[in-house]
């Protein structure tokens, strides 16, 4: 950590259902920026008092609180928050944590120089992670559509989506939309899904057949490598050189996986430059035959940074990715 990163605290009661989401919140609004943050468990008043918690949480950058409502004094028990909406929460939105960030003086993601960001960045949303959030509807949502991906090939309708959107009192086109802002998934311009990562709605370079019986299209070679491990099944992976146009296949059986041909390796790149991951990198996100073509491609698009690696490497991206995304069950608000 840099010793002039901005130090966060974040002050709770013990056992606070919203520290969790707080923590949660505060990684989304950093979107990868450098800052300390610290987790500190206030049980007595006099140490609210001494840390100035109005309440659990309490967020503090570099010390000061920038949620301080006037007149609060220092307490032990919950706190709440209202969005711009009107509506309480138990936490911070990530909007209002982002803005208080910038008027802290952390400087912009979007300022930063994109030639030096990590190219896994964009796979795993700055370190975020592609789980959504438990609240507001949004992993379920996720989750019914992953599921619904993997069992027919094809985006589920709005409508299909509605009952995992009514358990958070939402409708559905309104928790795609926040999820798309978020990057768990990308729109086309009449609202529908057009990917879900790991899952494409549209023709990719990159089929995956599950179980033996489903055919869906993947983002980029990542995602298809995270499906076995997402879906706990047997999958087969298909996809061609991009400079020869050879077949690459990908067998995954009972968590083994055969490539053929053995050579082969995966590109991890991306533009430089900031954005969703399907404009940033997956087109990048190649199998190649061997190291020798993936070099060769590069070569012709010196708009790409990252590298080339294993087979080994890439599986292992693709399962701490995707692997969670079914299986998450982090504490809701």
């Amino acid at each position: 950590m840099e010793d002039n990163a901005m130090r966060i605290t974040v002050l709770t009661v013990p056992d606070c259902p919203n520290g969790p989401v707080v923590e949660e919140r505060i990684a989304a609004a950093l979107a990868g920026r450098a800052a300390e943050v610290e987790l500190v468990e206030v049980r007595e008043e006099a140490d609210a008092a001494r840390w100035g918690m109005t309440g659990s949480p309490t967020v503090l950058l570099d010390g000061i609180d920038p949620f301080a409502a006037e007149g609060a004094v220092p307490s032990v028990s919950c706190r709440i928050y209202w969005g711009a909406d009107g509506k309480a929460d138990g936490a911070p939105s990530v909007d209002a944590l982002r803005k208080a960030l910038t008027s802290a003086g952390l400087a912009d993601s979007a300022s930063e120089d994109c030639s030096q960001t990590d190219p896994l960045d964009p796979i795993g949303r700055g370190s975020r992670g592609r789980l959504a959030p438990a609240e507001r509807g949004l992993r379920a949502v996720q989750q019914a559509m992953l599921r619904h991906f993997a069992s027919t090939g094809r985006a589920p309708d709005a409508a299909v989506l509605e009952p995992a959107a009514a358990t958070a009192g939402r409708t559905a086109p309104d928790v795609l939309a926040e999820l798309a802002r978020e990057d768990f998934l990308t729109l086309d311009e009449d609202g529908q899904v057009r990917a879900a990562y790991p899952f494409s709605a549209v023709p990719t370079p990159h089929r995956v057949t599950i179980a033996g019986r489903t055919e869906v299209w993947s983002m980029c070679a990542v995602d298809a490598l995270g499906i076995p491990a997402m879906l706990d099944t047997d999958v087969v992976i298909t996809s061609s050189d991009p400079v020869t146009g050879e077949k690459i296949t990908v067998t995954s059986t009972g968590g083994t996986t055969v490539w053929e041909p053995s050579s082969a390796v995966v590109f991890l790149g991306r533009l430089s430059c900031s954005g969703p991951a399907s404009a940033v990198c997956c087109d990048a996100l190649n199998f190649f035959t061997n190291r020798a073509s993936a070099q060769s491609w590069l070569t012709k698009h010196p708009e790409m940074t990252g590298q080339i690696t294993d087979k080994d490497r890439a599986e292992e991206i693709g399962r701490q990715t995707f692997g969670p995304l079914l299986t998450g069950n982090q504490p809701c608000c």
